[in-house]
């Protein structure tokens, strides 16, 4: 029998805003795993070949404002309130990334080199994202308004 893995709403979601955004089908041939891989996972080995000090390029921002569009997704699937992804990035990479729902911060993080951004195993990618996505629900519910 084969281990079937459980793929997480976070991990789902960020499959597709990056099958969505791949206009030439760059990324087609790969699988879902190979692909988060190139985009998201940055070994000690890669690090070595990264500068302290570096501009950060359009495509690394992008990869992480998807990370935090993945998670406003899956947000307004499951509670229908509508968010919002808000960065503000200097070209250095030092800047900030939120979610917004309403009038609540749901989720945020500061960036210090940026470009030198990425995690080191898939599964750190996953545990991040996951619990990201809990906190921006637990967020939310500790501070939505009151119906009247």
């Amino acid at each position: 029998m084969s281990e079937e893995k459980i793929i997480s709403v976070f991990t789902q979601e960020l499959i597709r805003q990056i099958r969505a955004q791949d206009q030439f089908g760059t990324w087609g041939k790969l699988s879902d795993e190979e692909l988060l891989t190139k985009k998201y996972v940055v070994t000690k080995e890669d690090l070595k070949n990264i500068p302290m000090i570096a501009d950060i390029d359009e495509m690394k921002t992008g990869d992480i404002r998807m990370i935090f569009q993945a998670i406003a997704l899956a947000f307004e699937r499951k509670t229908g309130e509508m968010c919002n992804v808000i960065m503000e990035m200097s070209h250095e990479g030092f800047g900030r990334c939120a979610v917004i729902a309403g009038q609540i911060v749901i989720s945020d993080k500061y960036f210090k080199d940026a470009h030198r951004f990425g995690y080191r195993t898939l599964d750190k990618l996953y545990e991040d994202g996951d619990k990201l996505l809990n906190k921006a629900f637990n967020t939310y519910e500790k501070y939505k308004p009151c119906s009247k």
